[in-house]
């Protein structure tokens, strides 16, 4: 149940998008709307106004520094409209471009960028070659030169990394693809042979730097493994990756890691499933081999989702073997590693609100208990955003890590690039760290201050945010909406700006509180607080919640009769359930929630997420899953709840919503379900994006209005 369901516009419907409409029979008649609702009103003209200022400013896609450090490469833009420039590394504003194009007015989708070694040449994928429709691995010399196209691809690809030595360059790759890989996009519409048929696998493939023709890639791995992430062993001659069997989208929660010469078989050194301790049944991500091919590093957790990583450090001989983990019992979420050297390595972790980078010294023996390690303090520590583009928390390095780049941003600060060098003093905050762009120097934030609260619940101290509302005047009363992450295993940071969908910055904008809460089973307070609401979902969770709804009520002038509650995937779970326990929250908005686990089981496409979890499948222990299935409880709410979802969502498929509205409707109590068409869990469409927002907002103003 991912934390970014509602993704940048990957594409825009080419039909007309209708949205389904339905309510019960008392409230608002069965209606169909194209585009967006068929009613206009001033009101929902004003959240329209909001939304197009929430983007302001520039945006940045990837940035890599060069091995060399003398160069930075960034994608500047939306994805629709992104440009690869490069530049030395003081001289942003003298950045170049760098495309396939044949005209200097040509414009393609361009992205995925990686330095060759030796920093004399960049790779880069592009759709120059077939517009709109296929894109191919280039290789630029940044010397003037056309770029150069390696491959006639077929399919999706993604995740450019040179070898060490620099011949070839390795990706992954979905030969034939109709979808994006993985389960946030929109699943295909179901025939034939359920699960048999039409699976589509990703694959390591690779093309050579000096091919002296485009030519179709190797494919490297097997066919009969979906890989998710990879690394290039330090003599060029092999890979680890993680891999299932699939289909991709459902397995990765029982993957293993792998290694493979890239002239042999793959062999499996490493079994979550099959090992015994702490890691035992969880979830493996960022495979990294030691820079003398000995070991290899990797984040070892409970994730609720691929891609959203967090854990801890472990490590495991590179033939296989017992794993060893790196940083039991801190209070941190590692999410991402890069080696320095065989004794020291380079982590990102979340740290409460902050995002930090930690370097690990390692003495003695690295994969046994014998060996030591310590923790240098953090060479940045930000209460914001911060990333290269890549994966969670990853950060570009020069080849001697003497120097880390990225991209980092908060609620109050807009998105630049900026540099931080290890064994510099810095002070925390952006005020640390060297920035290196300026692109958005007099950009400001079109809603309200943000704090970082924290609370005691139970034996935890729960951090979140807290976004004021715009104009915020301590002498008024203001309506509050708690807006729960995805996840579980997630966590709110600080970011710039907001757009359609379930926005916190765009309630902020328009006179509200928004309080986002990173309870247990979050990231950021160490792996025992993520595990914390294993068999408990929605119990612990919800008092951490409902503990910080008091904190802010005991500090602000919140309106107590107008608080509502929102959320997407485990958020619109967290918003059904909470409606069904308590009547503290006015009005509620689910978006791709579950409301009875016992029948989501049986209907999502992603099922393996769910037995770390819950301990057990739905069919051996069926009671784990009624404990926490809002449906259970549907007598007690009485709750006004809109609900919304994709047609096509496989994490939370629709019937989730159906159910829940209907129970709703039968109990009398104000509700409106809305399904939109060719969506998944995370929406591409801007207008639907849109749509959700305003309807939210309606909703919360009918039920949640001002005291007259």
């Amino acid at each position: 149940m991912n934390s970014k369901p509602l993704s940048e516009p990957l594409s825009t419907c080419v039909l007309a998008c209708v949205v389904l409409v339905v309510s019960a029979a008392w409230t608002v008649p069965l209606t169909w709307a194209q585009g967006t609702p068929a009613a206009t009103s001033p009101a929902r003209a004003h959240v329209e106004e909001v939304l197009k200022g929430l983007n302001r400013g520039h945006s940045y896609g990837q940035v890599a520094i060069s091995p060399d450090g003398k160069r930075l490469a960034w994608i500047q833009g939306s994805r629709e409209n992104a440009e690869i420039r490069v530049s030395g590394l003081n001289e942003m504003t003298k950045g170049e471009r760098v495309t396939a194009a044949a005209k200097p007015d040509q414009h393609c989708r361009e992205g995925e960028i990686a330095w060759e070694p030796d920093s004399k040449a960049l790779a880069f994928s592009s759709d120059c070659a077939a517009a709109g429709k296929q894109a191919d691995v280039y290789v630029s010399r940044l010397d003037g030169s056309p770029a150069r196209r390696l491959t006639t691809l077929n399919g999706m690809e993604g995740s450019l990394v040179f070898s060490p030595d620099g011949t070839k360059i390795a990706f992954l790759y979905v030969e034939g693809a109709t979808r994006p890989s993985g389960a946030l996009a929109a699943m295909k519409p179901p025939s034939g042979v359920i699960g048999e048929d039409g699976v589509e696998i990703q694959r390591v493939a690779m093309a050579r730097v000096d091919a002296a023709t485009p030519a179709p890639p190797t494919q490297v791995t097997p066919g009969n493994l979906h890989v998710y992430e990879f690394n290039w062993s330090p003599n060029s001659a092999a890979l680890t990756y993680v891999a299932a069997n699939p289909p991709g989208e459902n397995n990765w929660w029982v993957a293993k890691l792998y290694t493979q010469p890239l002239d042999g078989a793959a062999k499996a050194i490493l079994a979550p499933a099959e090992v015994a301790g702490p890691l035992h049944g969880l979830q493996i991500a960022v495979p990294r081999w030691s820079p003398d091919g000995k070991a290899i590093a990797f984040i070892g957790g409970l994730m609720s989702d691929q891609g959203s990583t967090g854990g801890d450090v472990w490590i495991v001989a590179a033939e296989g073997g017992e794993p060893r983990n790196l940083s039991q019992g801190r209070p941190t979420s590692p999410a991402w590693i890069e080696w320095g050297s065989n004794e020291y390595m380079y982590v990102t972790e979340l740290a409460g609100g902050n995002c930090q980078l930690v370097r690990y010294h390692l003495q003695g023996e690295r994969v046994t208990a014998g060996g030591q390690i310590s923790f240098g303090s953090p060479i940045f520590s930000i209460p914001g955003s911060v990333g290269d583009g890549r994966m969670e928390l990853s950060l570009s390095s020069t080849a001697d890590r003497s120097m880390f780049v990225f991209t980092a941003s908060t609620f109050d600060h807009p998105m630049e690039i900026y540099a931080a060098k290890p064994g510099t003093v810095m002070a925390s905050g952006l005020e640390g760290v060297m920035q290196l762009s300026h692109l958005n120097d007099g950009v400001e934030a079109g809603w309200g201050k943000s704090v970082s609260l924290s609370w005691k619940s139970d034996a935890y101290r729960v951090q979140g945010w807290l976004m004021l509302p715009k104009d915020y005047d301590p002498a008024k009363k203001y309506p509050l909406v708690v807006e729960v992450h995805g996840g579980p295993a997630a966590a709110v940071v600080s970011h710039w700006g907001g757009g359609g969908g379930l926005s916190a910055t765009a309630l902020s904008a328009l006179g509200y509180f928004v309080l986002q809460p990173n309870p247990r089973g979050s990231y950021g307070q160490g792996e025992a607080f993520t595990q914390a609401n294993r068999k408990d979902f929605g119990y612990g969770d919800l008092r951490d919640i409902l503990a910080g709804v008091d904190t802010v009520e005991a500090k602000y002038p919140i309106d107590r009769a107008r608080v509502g509650i929102t959320g997407w995937s485990y958020g619109g779970f967290m918003t059904m359930f909470a409606v069904t326990q308590t009547g503290r929250f006015k009005a509620a908005v689910s978006g791709a929630g579950l409301s009875n686990w016992q029948s989501y089981y049986g209907e999502n496409s992603i099922d393996q997420w769910m037995i770390p979890y819950f301990g057990a499948t739905v069919y051996d222990d069926p009671a784990v899953y009624a404990k926490s299935s809002a449906i259970n409880f549907i007598k007690q709410a009485h709750t006004p709840t809109l609900v919304v979802v994709g047609d096509r969502d496989g994490e939370c498929p629709a019937p989730q919503s159906y159910e829940f509205w209907h129970a709703l409707r039968d109990q009398h109590v104000p509700t409106q379900l809305v399904v939109y068409p060719n969506e998944g869990h995370g929406f591409v469409d801007p207008a639907h994006r849109r749509d959700v927002m305003e309807r939210a907002v309606d909703w919360f103003e009918r039920y949640m209005p001002p005291a007259s």
